[in-house]
């Protein structure tokens, strides 16, 4: 009976093998997308080198942030008017499954402390759908020494 229940789990384990590849091989390619888009975005603010990454639609949760793909397409246009200088240094990247996570640090102005954020994106098909963002601005003084990033 041993011997049965070991083969029957190392069956399992190849079976599974394939599926959990081909499972990290889809967050790789959804992280390395995002990577690409959020710098053609956000540091080159080049909405047609961006675009290419969008799905059929796209979901924008920043209640400050107008909805759709044209509502980003103006919010380029906002940063390359107000902050042209602006620079964001992406120091974490996750995935988890059509999900992918930046822990971002964002100077809109040179000299400043900038913000902390992190975004969230929803990707369908290896295109971004969907987006979540938390912000918090740098403070001058902190409780801790531990840093924000």
């Amino acid at each position: 009976m041993r011997s049965v229940v070991i083969g029957l789990i190392g069956l399992f384990s190849l079976a599974i093998s394939p599926a959990l590849a081909a499972d990290a091989a889809t967050q790789e390619a959804n992280k390395k997308a995002v990577l690409e888009f959020y710098d053609a975005a956000l540091n080159r603010k080049d909405f047609d080198a961006a675009a290419k990454y969008f799905g059929s639609h796209y979901i924008q949760h920043n209640p400050t942030a107008p909805d759709g793909i044209e509502g980003f397409k103006g919010f380029l246009g906002f940063l390359r008017e107000k902050f042209p200088d602006s620079h964001s240094e992406i120091k974490r990247t996750f995935a988890d499954g059509d999900y992918v996570i930046l822990h971002v640090h964002s100077v809109r102005e040179k000299g400043t402390r900038g913000r902390a954020i992190v975004d969230i994106f929803r990707l369908e098909n290896g295109k971004i759908v969907e987006h979540w963002d938390v912000v918090q601005e740098i403070p001058e003084k902190a409780a801790n020494n531990n840093g924000m990033f």
